[in-house]
């Protein structure tokens, strides 16, 4: 079994800062790629950013310079730390993990989503 628990959620004024992070848990070999993708009211989900084993990362355009995703590949977490939100980033935030089990089949997994509220 594995798990991804995410943090950091919360309500921020515009301009402010926040940090999410995603611990994954349970039977894993090896991590292929971690990131966060989120999902507002009637839209699709979308990538935010993600950072893969190498340690190159992609951004989405909208979070690009505001944004930074990173890793601690010790404890099998990732963060994304977010600055100058905006409204428009009000969303439930997943934190998705690309991974290999134990019984060495990769998978995407998802984490249960955290609410990011940008008041203006």
């Amino acid at each position: 079994q594995v798990q991804l628990v995410e943090s950091g959620g919360g309500l921020v004024q515009a301009g402010g800062s926040l940090r999410l992070s995603c611990a994954a848990s349970g039977s894993i070999l090896s991590i292929n790629a971690m990131g966060w993708y989120r999902q507002a009211p009637g839209k699709q989900r979308d990538l935010v950013a993600v950072i893969i084993s190498g340690g190159s990362t992609n951004y989405a355009d909208s979070v690009k310079g505001r944004f930074t995703v990173s890793r601690d590949t010790a404890k099998n977490t990732v963060y994304l730390q977010m600055s100058s939100l905006k409204p428009e980033d009000t969303a439930v935030y997943y934190c998705n993990a690309k991974l290999r089990s134990s019984d060495n089949v990769v998978r995407n997994y998802w984490g249960q989503g955290t609410q990011v509220t940008v008041s203006s």
